[in-house]
């Protein structure tokens, strides 16, 4: 028997990000993978590549951790669970910005999401406590899942900790305090814990296995696959039956 096509369906771009730590080269992979791309995804950058001054609320919140924070690398001001809201509310409007490119077709891929959020701000509320960071992490992604829909694809990019702030230090000509050395440490092995709760969402591209080419090619791989057979977008506090953020119709019409 033979189907017909749903024509119906939802037509939206993918909503990618690109995680990890400081240094582990994951805009540049990921700048390597889509230049060879027919169609280029909407690129938005991640905190730390943002210049001052930019016009926005979410620039305008972000002026204001960077401010609280005094030039630490990791935004940390001292109150992490209101700055995680911040964060919270940054990613927020970053979706609201790229709708209108999602609802087009295009891909959208955010240098770091609400996962950088969650791993950091876990750290920093339970210092030298793994096992309650990772069920902390969790818990704030659960929460910012009910602002705003989680990426639908999560490229992380991992390597050796010393390898990576050796990069990020050459990079931003900075030196790291021993204090933020360790930081960027347990954050290494809290993204990749958080990555194994989630492998539909997640994929890891560890730079300790491949080199440079091998990985572009991965993280190329991966975001030209991740439009296929995606569901409505929709607001997640609307319950079911919401309307697509994208093609404005209830979700369960679109998927029909």
């Amino acid at each position: 028997m033979t189907t017909t096509p749903n024509r119906g369906r939802c037509r939206r771009g993918p909503l990618i990000s690109a995680e990890g730590l400081n240094g582990v080269g994951k805009t540049y992979l990921t700048n390597r993978a889509v230049e060879t791309l027919d169609d280029k995804p909407v690129m938005l950058d991640e905190f730390s590549q943002r210049a001052d001054g930019r016009p926005g609320l979410g620039e305008a919140l972000l002026q204001a951790l960077r401010q609280a924070s005094i030039g630490d690398p990791f935004l940390r001001g001292g109150t992490p669970m209101a700055e995680a809201l911040l964060l919270m509310a940054i990613k927020r409007h970053d979706l609201d910005t790229v709708l209108p490119d999602l609802a087009r077709g295009r891909a959208v891929v955010e240098g770091r999401s609400v996962d950088t959020t969650a791993v950091c701000q876990a750290l920093l509320l339970h210092p030298g406590d793994p096992d309650a960071a990772l069920r902390t992490a969790t818990d704030l992604l659960n929460l910012a899942a009910s602002w705003r829909p989680l990426p639908d694809l999560t490229v992380l990019v991992t390597d050796d900790p010393s390898e990576a702030l050796k990069r990020a230090q050459r990079r931003d000509r900075c030196v790291f305090t021993g204090e933020q050395a360790r930081f960027m440490s347990e954050a290494s092995a809290l993204f990749e814990q958080l990555a194994a709760t989630d492998p539909v969402r997640y994929r890891v591209v560890d730079r300790r296995h491949v080199d440079e080419y091998q990985a572009a090619d991965l993280v190329r791989t991966w975001i030209r696959d991740a439009g296929d057979d995606l569901d409505c977008l929709t607001e997640p506090w609307q319950g079911p039956g919401a309307a697509c953020l994208c093609c404005h119709r209830p979700a369960t019409a679109a998927a029909a």
